[in-house]
């Protein structure tokens, strides 16, 4: 597909990547920053889930499920479209400057921006109080992830737009009544299970059941 929006899309993100790409030469506590964010910050998402879940409060855990089922389908889906319509990274096409080592896969959409888009949109959208703080949390996070992958130079701009595009069409489809009731039958099964397997640490009172 050439000419026209396609044409005009792609210039865009050259020209995005290169007003937000570092500069060769970054070292020091600049670099080191943005590596962390780059790498390290996603951690806080299946973090948040497993905090949510240890709380013991059935709304949160089915926040937590219902998060980790739209980021699961969101990796899908991103697979998917990575497999069907190659996009190569930045530095495998010589464009920019990379500071972090990475395979020459499809960028297109950014697995991090779609981890961490998914799993904030997903708890602040939902209706337990605590998930919804941590999905504030995670938003800012969300963005500061995106802006160092284009930042160290393992990913363009739409990489991360179409991560958002993935995550806001995965929780408008999450919030349809069917997949909510799905989402809970998932939670009565996580909740069973967890309660079989960790009786003795529940017993003790070191987990809540």
């Amino acid at each position: 597909m050439t000419g026209g929006w396609f044409d005009t899309l792609r210039q865009l993100n050259l020209a995005w990547f290169s007003l937000m790409n570092a500069e060769a030469g970054l070292d020091g506590w600049q670099l080191a920053g943005a590596l962390f964010a780059a790498e390290r910050v996603i951690l806080l998402a299946p973090a948040a889930l497993v905090v949510l879940w240890l709380s013991g409060r059935r709304g949160a855990r089915h926040a937590a499920v219902e998060a980790a089922l739209a980021v699961l389908c969101g990796l899908s889906i991103s697979g998917a479209i990575g497999a069907l319509w190659f996009h190569g990274r930045p530095f495998a096409v010589g464009i920019g400057e990379c500071f972090l080592d990475h395979a020459p896969t499809s960028s297109f959409p950014s697995n991090h921006g779609t981890i961490m888009l998914v799993s904030a949109l997903m708890l602040a959208t939902s209706a337990a109080p605590l998930a919804r703080r941590w999905g504030l949390v995670l938003l800012p996070l969300a963005v500061l992830v995106a802006w160092s992958r284009v930042f160290v130079g393992v990913h363009w701009p739409l990489d991360m737009l179409g991560a958002a595009v993935l995550a806001l069409a995965l929780v408008a489809v999450f919030r349809l009544h069917r997949l909510g009731a799905m989402s809970a039958v998932v939670t009565g099964w996580g909740v069973a299970v967890y309660r079989r397997l960790l009786a003795p640490l529940i017993d003790r009172g070191w987990l809540r059941p």
